[in-house]
């Protein structure tokens, strides 16, 4: 049916005494640290993503204002 909570604390116990608390615990921190980076280069991206658009706008309404001013010096 599933793992029982008996069975899960065997489970534990077995990892505790085969990896030590000190590697589990560094472990752990090496999870946790790699999920944060994660979490951060993926909000890093959408923000990129998001300003991307904006940067876009900008530039043709550069080269819109830049045609029309050699039209007119042209003129």
């Amino acid at each position: 049916m599933g793992i029982s909570v008996p069975s899960l604390l065997i489970i534990l116990l077995i990892v505790v005494l085969l990896f030590g608390t000190k590697r589990l615990k560094s472990i752990g921190s090496d999870l946790g640290s790699a999920l944060k980076g994660f979490k951060k280069a993926v909000n890093d991206e959408d923000a990129d993503f998001k300003e991307e658009p904006k940067k876009v706008t900008e530039q043709a309404t550069d080269a819109t204002t830049t045609s029309k001013k050699e039209s007119v010096e042209k003129d």
